[in-house]
């Protein structure tokens, strides 16, 4: 009993305990650029989880908000030249805007239709940015968003400090957890699984599904748009690449590969994918080819992936426990 106790007070307080885990990252990853990366790409995760994990509808264009999140912060930055927090705000309303409209046109459709239209909407975008030159430098991507110093109570953090850069992007990355923890657990939560499990039968219990799929699919965009304005202030670049769907599938890859529809699945999934492309591409060049193996072998034999196993596992042995007590 003192397991299952110990469960439900994770489960209570997930926000915190998942933000303690990501306070230790950088001194357990090999070095401080790919502890940010988990941490950036695992919020973009989180994102994509809220509307493929809890509602069920796969998107193929999520990429197009975590480019258009980067974009629009480095255009503030570049080109008007806006402070980082304002510069961060516009990437994320800009995302919600694009989550807006993409998200008009696609929850007309179901299933593979609604994942293909995705996937066309998102090139669009892809093509719109590409030849914009003049705002985005085409191919060779947006350059120049530096953060040189971060003033804050009185005091300096030096951004270009990889630490401190790691805990400056957390604390964001902890405000969407915490807003994410409290849209799950609201009854708006609720009418999102209730559409994940039977779209139709939450239409019969007289639920607008269509308004409610429009909203998850804002703040999905959101989150990612987030993510990609985070990652512009890292890399002080925006490369045209992060508008491509190769980064839509790795959003999918990796809520899969850390456990779709779970609440810490999408930074395991992230710190895995991450760490096995970094490993594999010291190896060889086909490193693609070595986590596409890996990416496979999940899904056919841990479905619930990485995290969703280790929390189905811990919950067989609490109700054995409960039931021999």
């Amino acid at each position: 009993m003192d397991t299952h106790r110990m469960f439900e007070a994770v489960a209570r307080h997930r926000v915190a305990a998942v933000i303690a885990v990501l306070m230790v990252f950088p001194w357990v990853m090999p070095y401080e650029a790919l502890a940010i990366n988990i941490l950036i790409f695992g919020l973009y995760a989180v994102g994509f989880n809220l509307l493929f994990g809890y509602t069920g509808m796969l998107s193929f264009g999520h990429a197009a908000f975590l480019g258009v999140g980067g974009y629009l912060c480095g255009i503030a930055i570049v080109s008007f030249g806006w402070p980082w927090w304002a510069a961060l705000a516009a990437g994320v309303i800009a995302s919600a805007g694009l989550g807006l409209a993409m998200g008009f046109l696609a929850i007309r459709t179901r299933g593979i239709y609604f994942s293909m239209v995705t996937l066309a909407l998102g090139q669009i975008v892809y093509y719109a940015f590409y030849k914009a030159e003049r705002w985005t430098g085409g191919e060779n991507g947006l350059r120049g968003v530096r953060v040189q110093a971060i003033d804050l109570w009185g005091g300096s953090i030096d951004f270009v400090n990889p630490v401190h850069k790691y805990y400056v992007i957390l604390a964001f990355v902890a405000g969407a957890l915490w807003f994410v923890s409290r849209v799950l657990a609201s009854p708006f939560g609720a009418v999102m699984e209730a559409i994940r499990e039977n779209e139709h039968r939450a239409a019969a219990c007289g639920y607008d599904v269509a308004r409610a799929k429009l909203l998850v699919f804002v703040l999905s965009a959101a989150l990612c748009g987030l993510a990609g304005a985070l990652r512009a202030l890292h890399l002080s670049i925006v490369p045209i690449d992060s508008l491509h769907y190769l980064l839509s599938g790795q959003a999918v890859m990796m809520c899969l590969l850390g456990g779709a529809g779970t609440f810490f699945g999408p930074f395991v999934g992230a710190a895995a994918f991450l760490y096995l492309e970094d490993v594999t591409t010291s190896v060889t060049p086909h490193w693609m080819a070595a986590v596409g193996v890996i990416f496979m072998v999940f899904v056919l034999f841990f479905p619930r992936g990485v995290w969703g196993s280790a929390l189905h596992g811990l919950r067989r042995r609490v109700v054995k426990k409960g039931d021999s007590a």
